[in-house]
């Protein structure tokens, strides 16, 4: 019997990187859902290769054209995540969310109950509405799988073991900027913030990696996930991004994930996990481990660092802020209204502001809180 596969955000990388395996071996699945934003030109081509029949297109006016222009095909067409039930029969084998940013995270929670398996590659999601999402796996009996390399290499590490966690390594490439003073920032062109070094990712996440905002996310999302202290989690420098995380148990033993930076392994091995289907990968080369140059991170490199030392201990709305904040600054730099320098700058500057730091204390109950503290700080920073 073929898997029945969903996949909200299609056309962004990690969608296409799910499609190309589904390619591969398509006998196996039936794609029942794909989404897009905007992008419904890529989205029909998508549907008419795995033969897709629903589609979901956000963008109210890509929506409105899509329809036109695809209005003699047998498509059905929806313009939100709230049709699902219009959809969906029965539960799906494996759901992807892949929506990037806060936009995926009402989508990913409605999805729940319509999955066997949801896999989540959309860190914003997991880190404001975590205490949410896992109700609803719960609730629904649903298999979660963290997509991100980092925490799959955790994930796939510690699933079948029974000793206990006593600390975990994430490791970075340190970016483009690594060798550089903090000094040597403020002039940084765009062009240059978005060649990262190891890894062909999106701009919005490339200009993450270089201010090791990406990482201080991923430092917050293995504590969600797996539900361990944030002092147990460190960042290591790792410039050839090849150890994606160390694990170290309390009963002396110290796992190691490596991999080629493909984004194609984590999703391959969620996708068929409990399988024995295999990836062809390149052959290993041993040299790789001659030089893993490991280093910890150090806030004179990084100044953001310090937001770690701001995250509450239990969840709250506080977490929404430094992601909405983040996303809204890097877009202001991609659009040329602010430095490098200036996203930085900001970061380090509300999680000292009153009129933020209240939201340490409140723990989200709700998609529309997490988006009124969204639509709150943004303002803010705006004003």
């Amino acid at each position: 019997m073929k898997k029945k596969i969903a996949i909200l955000g299609s056309t962004g990388s990690i969608g296409k990187s799910l499609l190309n395996i589904i390619a591969r071996d398509i006998k196996s699945f039936e794609v029942i859902l794909l989404s897009a934003n905007k992008n419904y030109n890529e989205l029909f081509r998508q549907a008419k290769k795995f033969m897709v029949k629903n589609l979901i297109i956000c963008d109210l006016d890509s929506f409105k054209k899509a329809k036109q222009i695809y209005k003699d095909k047998n498509y059905n067409i929806f313009n939100n995540f709230d049709d699902f039930d219009k959809i969906f029969t029965t539960k799906v084998d494996y759901s992807m969310s892949a929506i990037v940013g806060l936009d995926g995270l009402n989508p990913t929670l409605n999805i729940i109950k319509y999955s066997k398996t949801l896999a989540i590659a959309n860190k914003e999601t997991i880190i404001c509405g975590w205490n949410l999402i896992k109700k609803k796996l719960i609730r629904y009996n649903v298999k979660f799988i963290p997509v991100d390399s980092e925490h799959f290499s955790i994930w796939s590490t510690i699933f079948s073991k029974k000793a206990i966690i006593e600390k975990i390594y994430l490791t970075a490439s340190g970016g483009p900027f690594y060798n550089y003073k903090y000094s040597q920032l403020k002039n940084i062109k765009i062009s240059q913030a978005l060649k990262h070094p190891t890894w062909k990712m999106g701009k919005k996440i490339s200009i993450d990696s270089a201010t090791l905002i990406n990482k201080i996310f991923e430092v917050i999302e293995a504590k969600k996930i797996f539900n361990i202290e944030l002092n147990k989690i460190k960042i290591i420098i790792h410039p050839s991004s090849y150890v994606h995380a160390l694990i170290k148990f309390d009963n002396g033993l110290i796992n190691l994930v490596a991999h080629d930076t493909s984004m194609e392994i984590p999703i391959f091995n969620s996708l068929y996990w409990g399988t024995n289907k295999s990836l062809k990968t390149k052959s290993l080369n041993f040299t790789k481990f001659n030089s893993l140059n490991f280093t910890y991170a150090k806030t004179v490199n990084f100044p953001l660092l310090n937001l770690i030392k701001s995250i509450p201990s239990k969840d709250s709305l506080f977490e929404t802020v430094i992601v909405s904040a983040n996303d809204h600054l890097v877009k202001l730099f991609l659009n040329k209204k602010i430095k490098f320098t200036d996203i930085i700058k900001v970061l380090l500057k509300i999680i000292n502001m009153k009129s933020l730091t209240k939201y340490k204390k409140k723990s989200s109950s709700s998609v529309s809180e997490i988006i009124k503290t969204k639509n709150f700080t943004i303002k803010l920073i705006n004003d």
